[in-house]
């Protein structure tokens, strides 16, 4: 397992350099001139020779690579064009929001989308699997911040439950944990649908198995058989299913934060765009690929806990 790790690291670093000179590449063949957009048509020549010499953007492309790689290593992203703030202090200061934002999604997802995805498909052909598929059907749909402003509608404007417009700062655990489940919701039920087609799939084409008929031959009860032996071998294909679509998620998460007026590194990523800020969208978006990135590693790591048979070579 432990060499089987280390070349997935290794690829991983290599994957995070390809991304790193991409995103690098792709800011410096935008048809702007940094200094122009960050100072405006109407500054000098001195000024903008100034701004240049500044942010480093009058030396050669190569010199400008290598130091940008060399402070990537060294977990220097860089200075922000418009503030001149350090970029990794911007990051840190709106992590945590757009994490637990992943992570109450990702829980909202897995404990509806699996129950319902076993419900349907044991229950197959009736009422319930034919809701089921209707609820899949709407969350592929349905975009997550369309689906976010519907919540906002319902909750806030038609029920007054929750305000608006609110400021996520401040204010005990509690008023975080009521703060961020309409978001938590907004991306959970889009990605609860895509897990209740995919479980209850995988769940239909087991329920076929000998091992299933072998099973209930032993005079195992039907709660047994579905929860202790077909759910457990589904879970590779669930599972890995949520690993890649924790780029969804974080691609939901721009425009749901920008809805829910929430900080976080989405919201943080389409300041930085509106502003021009290329240093930042070149920053943030390395940040998302390594969360990508590490993310998968850790779900290619993991299923070993749900099937013993899988080894690692």
């Amino acid at each position: 397992m432990w060499s089987y790790a280390l070349k997935r690291l290794l690829s991983a670093v290599v994957i995070m350099w390809a991304v790193a000179t991409l995103v690098f590449l792709a800011m410096r063949i935008i048809p702007a001139d940094p200094a122009e957009v960050v100072l405006g048509d109407q500054a000098s020549q001195e000024a903008l020779a100034a701004f240049r010499a500044r942010t480093g953007l009058d030396r050669p492309l190569l010199a400008q690579y290598l130091d940008f790689f060399a402070g990537v290593v060294h977990g220097d992203l860089g200075r922000s064009l418009i503030t001149n703030a350090p970029i990794a202090e911007q990051i840190w200061a709106v992590f945590p929001y757009t994490l637990s934002l992943a992570f109450a999604s990702l829980a909202v997802g897995t404990l509806i989308g699996v129950p319902l995805g076993v419900w349907t498909a044991v229950r197959r052909g009736g009422w319930i699997d034919f809701l089921g598929r209707i609820f899949a059907l709407t969350g592929f749909s349905f975009p997550a911040f369309y689906l976010g402003i519907v919540l906002l509608l319902i909750f806030s404007v038609w029920l007054g439950w929750t305000p608006i417009i609110h400021s996520i700062r401040g204010g005990g655990w509690h008023e975080h944990l009521g703060k961020l489940v309409l978001p938590a919701l907004s991306l959970g039920l889009i990605q609860a649908a895509y897990i209740t087609r995919l479980t209850r799939s995988a769940m239909l084409e087991a329920l076929g198995q000998d091992w299933v008929r072998t099973a209930y031959a032993k005079g195992l009860p039907d709660r047994v058989v579905y929860y202790k032996h077909v759910l457990r071998n589904i879970m590779i294909p669930v599972v890995t299913a949520m690993g890649l679509y924790t780029g969804t998620i974080l691609g939901g998460a721009v425009l749901t934060e920008t809805v829910f007026n929430r900080p976080g590194l989405g919201k943080l990523l389409v300041g930085a765009i509106a502003q021009r800020d290329y240093t930042l969208i070149q920053s943030g978006l390395m940040v998302f690929a390594f969360i990508i990135l590490l993310v998968n590693l850790l779900v290619d790591l993991s299923y070993a806990l749900f099937d013993p048979r899988v080894k690692y070579e």
